[in-house]
């Protein structure tokens, strides 16, 4: 079979588009900073020894902070891939 064109094709021929733009992927990577702050968050809240109970898991930043955080990161992550590019 004999090829018409020489080299590869770029699709710019045909006006194809990516699926994301640099500003999808810019609100990805905020949402994945969310998520990462979020999860870090949560981490720690442990005793010392343990036979002794530590109340310090159930703080502020562990039960509410976090949690929402990481909900807010989700949205921002459904955003970003269902956000259409500019016409």
């Amino acid at each position: 079979m004999a090829h018409s064109k020489q080299g590869k094709d770029t699709g710019k021929e045909k006006g194809l588009q990516l699926a994301f733009q640099k500003e999808n992927y810019k609100y990805m990577f905020i949402g994945l900073g969310l998520l990462a702050l979020g999860f870090l968050l949560m981490i720690g809240g442990g005793s010392d020894t343990p036979a002794k109970f530590s109340t310090a898991i159930f703080d502020f930043r562990r039960l509410t902070l976090a949690p929402i955080l990481i909900l807010v990161g989700y949205g921002v992550e459904i955003y970003a891939i269902m956000k259409r590019p500019k016409a």
